[in-house]
């Protein structure tokens, strides 16, 4: 099998359920943001203060191509092909991830800027897409069905990602840099 196909020479690609659909549709832009998220994980889970943690890394690239399949069905259609889906547990295991590398983290007393370790900035910049990625995933859901958990894991995740942030910081013994406003 070819990797190119040629089907999108013209600006349209198809969703699971076989409707054509513009590029730049928002539906696109959805999943796309989504496989954009998944890169950044692979570079956080790359970072060898990660180690530790490649198996949930892994697990939570595993669901961001969970959520990239349903935002790529077309809810119109009725697929006859099985696609992976979100369970409330997927949810849950982030809460406890959080829960647990917030346990010795000195707590948050300010706002936090993006850096003091390049793992760290990595890290940041995931937590960041993932917020793009919910919001699409809500604009998308103001004009077309998206699964309810999609939006909810998504925004768990990037909490999600800033405890990991603030971990690895911690675990890298690295300096947390907080913002001091000018007033």
């Amino acid at each position: 099998m070819k990797i190119y196909t040629k089907t999108g020479d013209k600006g349209t690609t198809a969703l699971i359920g076989g409707t054509r659909v513009a590029k730049s549709h928002l539906r696109i832009e959805a999943y796309g943001t989504v496989d954009e998220l998944n890169s950044y994980i692979g570079l956080v889970r790359d970072q060898e203060v990660n180690s530790v943690r490649a198996d949930i890394l892994k697990e939570i690239q595993d669901r961001l191509f969970t959520i990239g399949s349903s935002l790529a069905t077309d809810p119109d259609k009725n697929v006859k092909m099985a696609t992976p889906d979100l369970h409330e547990a997927d949810i849950t295991l982030l809460e406890h991830e959080i829960d647990a590398m917030s346990e010795d983290v000195p707590p948050l007393k300010a706002f936090i800027l993006p850096g003091g370790h390049q793992s760290v900035s990595f890290c940041h910049v995931a937590r960041c897409v993932c917020r793009r990625a919910e919001r699409i995933a809500i604009r998308l859901q103001e004009e077309s069905p998206v699964e309810h958990l999609v939006i909810i894991y998504l925004n768990r995740l990037s909490d999600y990602l800033f405890a990991l942030g603030r971990r690895m910081t911690h675990e890298l013994q690295a300096e947390e840099i907080t913002w001091k406003p000018r007033v």
